[in-house]
């Protein structure tokens, strides 16, 4: 069964977006690179969800034209799934629309893939596989 694993959030500044989490008594994770994305981001721990603020590092990035076409805010909803490649697999055989066709490793070593927007009712849609599944 999936859940959602963390929405995606962008933003100009890691710094001053973290602070109002923070300021909410919230931990906030150390900053983790992620360079085939080109970004750096932070994540709040909510429950068993999270908030992933991710600040560009390249004015190429994806995050930094997301930033620069319609200001900060939601980004992405992730969903994480038992077998990532199982359902990649039913979603290319069913028609669906990826972004790239790739499962790549993202932050915290987490496999990940996008689904595009077109596909998803408007919304970019990232899975990521349950960690306890990873070796």
């Amino acid at each position: 069964m999936a859940q959602i694993d963390h929405i995606g959030i962008a933003v100009r500044s890691l710094a001053a977006a973290k602070a109002i989490y923070q300021k909410l008594g919230l931990s906030v994770s150390a900053e983790e690179t992620v360079e085939q994305e080109q970004v750096k981001l932070v994540m709040v721990p909510l429950g068993e969800s999270r908030l992933e603020l991710l600040e560009a590092t390249s004015e190429d990035s994806t995050i930094a034209k997301f930033v620069a076409k319609r200001g900060e805010g939601l980004h992405h909803v992730c969903l994480r799934v038992r077998d990532l490649s199982g359902a990649v697999e039913r979603l290319k055989k069913d028609g669906v629309r990826l972004v790239s066709e790739e499962i790549k490793i993202g932050a915290g070593g987490h496999k990940y893939v996008f689904v595009h927007p077109s596909s998803a009712g408007g919304v970019l849609l990232e899975l990521v596989e349950s960690p306890q599944t990873q070796p």
